[in-house]
């Protein structure tokens, strides 16, 4: 098999939250709490960043799965928000499954709770459907790191590219020179990957009082 690099491209992408919701969070064991929290919040704000039509979506969130962070909701209030009462796929949701074929994008990019379920269902069905889909690892969570493992790779073998939020932002961007570009995701990694923002602080005070290093 001859292999073919398909960069993500935010002119034919687009952006699932599946399921982030408060209960749900809860069963999300493989990353702490406060690192997981940042980066469901980070992939919903890379849909706003470069301007990605977006699509949420919940599970029974009256019920224990809980709603979707309002933070989430807020960023996206535009955007179709379909709340399945019943289908663990979200795929088999004739309204969710609209709203995506509605977006005209080929490239999906999805993240969701859990992992082996509502991120991993969803990206086998619209791999099926013909779309090339990004799973964002960081912000999808489960049980435990070996169910994670086991369900990206699952989706790895039917041709899903598992990647990190990192990964998902820099090949969107592709040129800090862009726009979106440095102006635009330096306060972004600032804000959900501090060790990068805090790269570029010790930067910028070197710049502006650093005392060389003789080295």
């Amino acid at each position: 098999m001859v292999f073919k690099y398909e960069r993500l491209d935010k002119d034919d992408a687009m952006l699932l939250v599946v399921d982030h919701q408060a209960g749900l969070f809860q069963l999300a064991r493989d990353a702490s709490p406060v690192e997981f929290k940042s980066n469901i919040l980070a992939h919903a704000a890379l849909g706003k960043i470069f301007a990605l039509p977006t699509v949420l979506t919940s599970s029974a969130e009256t019920g224990p799965n809980g709603p979707l962070p309002q933070e989430i909701v807020a960023m996206h209030p535009d955007a179709p928000f379909i709340k399945r009462n019943g289908e663990v796929n979200a795929w088999d949701n004739q309204e969710f499954r609209a709203a995506v074929e509605a977006t005209g994008r080929k490239q999906v990019i999805i993240a969701g709770i859990t992992t082996d379920v509502c991120t991993t269902f969803l990206a086998l069905s619209l791999v099926d459907a013909g779309y090339t889909v990004y799973a964002n690892s960081d912000a999808s969570g489960t049980f435990d790191a070996k169910t994670a493992q086991d369900a990206n790779d699952r989706m790895r073998a039917a041709g899903v590219q598992v990647l990190s939020m990192f990964a998902v932002a820099l090949e969107l961007m592709r040129d800090w020179r862009s726009t979106p570009g440095t102006k635009e995701l330096m306060p972004f990694f600032d804000t959900y990957l501090p060790e990068y923002g805090f790269l570029a602080r010790a930067h910028d005070a070197a710049i502006a009082s650093g005392t060389p290093s003789g080295l």
